[in-house]
């Protein structure tokens, strides 16, 4: 039998020992190499949500571009197909404004002309917009922002604007200066007051107008009617208060006016009739 050799059991336990203290040391190398990885994991996790994202909103904007371009150019046709309208109609326009090549089919033919104001552009030897003759010519820039909208028809004018208190002023400014039109709530003043609607006759020509509108939602609409009217024809109109009576009762009503002394673009003042309506002052 071989004696045990001390010297030798001691160096084979150091030995073990040593590979006892590695094995250690490469188990928290590779505990930390795995949270380095499941951590490297949860970035690359969170940045895929963050490229996913950024995708998402690209596909949004694209589409919102898309839409914005497509909206772009049907306002350009419908801007066209308006100069084109004017135009026939005899307006003149801004040269600055108009596109020739983007003109629908009908004008084939514009001139340009100078004015103390401006440079314009209209048919060859075309009327006034208003169909007035004479030497008086007026381009579409001249008229009221309400009489360019009431030289458009339903559809156009839809297509404008979709607020109905603003269509509401342009059909009621048309009533007054179309005598085709028929449905006329204005009455003739007198003593400075051209025309003028009372806001009661102005609700019931609005009920007219908008088949199912309630009475109580058309006293509303006659205030932003009225406000329209007054945006629309740069305040060319007036609003009065008027004291009257019913049934023994006094009230107040107000009254939009169109006073003699108020320059309209192509109107001359109507006479007025010598009797004067209750309480209607300049």
């Amino acid at each position: 039998m071989t004696p045990n050799n001390p010297d030798s059991d001691a160096s084979i336990l150091d030995r073990l020992e040593q590979l006892e203290a590695r094995i250690d040391d490469l188990e928290s190398e590779n505990n930390a190499l795995q949270e380095t990885v499941a951590e490297q994991s949860d970035q690359i996790e969170t940045q895929q949500e963050q490229i996913d994202t950024l995708q998402e909103e690209n596909t949004r904007l694209e589409a919102v571009a898309q839409a914005a371009l497509k909206k772009a150019g049907a306002n350009k046709d419908r801007i066209a197909e308006l100069q084109t309208r004017e135009l026939e109609k005899g307006a003149h326009l801004l040269a600055d404004h108009v596109d020739p090549d983007s003109l629908a089919d009908g004008v084939e033919r514009l001139e340009r002309f100078t004015k103390e104001d401006d440079t314009y552009m209209r048919i060859p030897d075309s009327e006034d917009p208003l169909d007035r003759g004479g030497s008086v010519t007026l381009s579409h820039g001249d008229l009221l922002p309400i009489q360019q909208l009431a030289q458009m028809d339903d559809d156009m004018l839809r297509s404008s604007t979709n607020s109905l208190p603003s269509r509401l002023a342009v059909k009621l400014w048309r009533a007054r200066s179309d005598p085709s039109v028929g449905d006329n709530p204005w009455q003739e003043g007198c003593k400075g007051v051209r025309e003028y609607v009372k806001a009661s006759d102005m609700k019931h020509w609005i009920r007219r107008q908008e088949k199912g509108v309630s009475d109580a939602y058309a006293k509303k609409l006659v205030s932003r009617t009225i406000d329209a009217l007054l945006e629309l024809s740069k305040n060319r109109l007036a609003i009065r208060k008027q004291t009257e009576r019913k049934n023994g009762l006094p009230y107040t009503e107000r009254r939009v006016l169109l006073k003699t002394d108020v320059s309209i673009p192509g109107e001359t003042a109507k006479a007025t009739g010598s009797l004067e309506p209750s309480g209607v002052h300049g």
